[in-house]
């Protein structure tokens, strides 16, 4: 077994790169996974990081990213804890280890393929444009300042984060190691949630806008 295991937090949901968390730690296995990564980063050491799985039901999935806390933002009396994160690494477990009462697992880390980790700028515009409409209509607001300067790297997941995507999907760009091509899923994606949009916003004008309609994100 290697020197290093990373801890394992099992959530029903997708972490990527660059994206913040937010975190309620309630259960005492996770306290302690918790404290034993504040107390890595109070010392400085670069075993801080906790690992991010999409669980579904019985079943884990081996692609995660890795977490690492920003601020401890409350400690309540009891040891329960709000914290703030931010994914970090690409990883694949291995193999797990459960001799602590979290999971441990040990990683392979990984990025994208040399010369995949970037777009070009049309590319890139054209994906900030469709997410700025997006989110636009999203939020119900007449203007959205999007604020994604370049260089581009991890542009498709800067995007894709705050968006209603399916989790299997979100599961997918995590695996993939190009950048042009998982920014072109995600804007396919934004085209299809546009035309749901489209779709939606006829219906409300046939029906003079006083028929209940559900969410196209739901």
């Amino acid at each position: 077994m290697p020197d290093f295991l990373l801890p394992l937090f099992p959530l029903e949901l997708v972490l990527m790169p660059e994206e913040p968390l937010q975190l309620h730690i309630f259960e005492e296995r996770y306290k302690r996974m918790v404290g034993e990564c504040l107390a890595a980063k109070a010392a400085g050491s670069p075993e801080q990081e906790f690992g991010v799985v999409l669980a579904k039901g019985q079943e884990m999935r081996t692609v995660g990213c890795s977490a690492r806390i920003v601020n401890l933002t409350r400690k309540f009396a009891d040891g329960r804890m709000d914290i703030l994160t931010v994914g970090k690494r690409r990883f694949e477990v291995l193999l797990t280890d459960e001799e602590r009462p979290y999971l441990r697992g040990e990683v392979d880390f990984f990025d994208d393929d040399t010369g995949a980790d970037t777009v070009a700028d049309p590319e890139a515009e054209k994906a900030i444009g469709l997410f700025r409409d997006i989110m636009r209509r999203l939020r119900k607001a007449s203007d959205m300042p999007i604020h994604l300067p370049p260089p581009y790297r991890y542009l498709s997941f800067r995007i894709a984060a705050p968006l209603p995507l399916d989790r299997d999907f979100k599961q997918q760009l995590l695996s993939m190691r190009s950048e042009p091509e998982r920014l072109e899923e995600v804007t396919r994606v934004i085209g299809e949630l546009s035309a749901r949009f489209d779709k939606l916003e006829q219906a409300q004008r046939q029906a003079g806008g006083n028929g209940n309609v559900h969410h196209p994100g739901g």
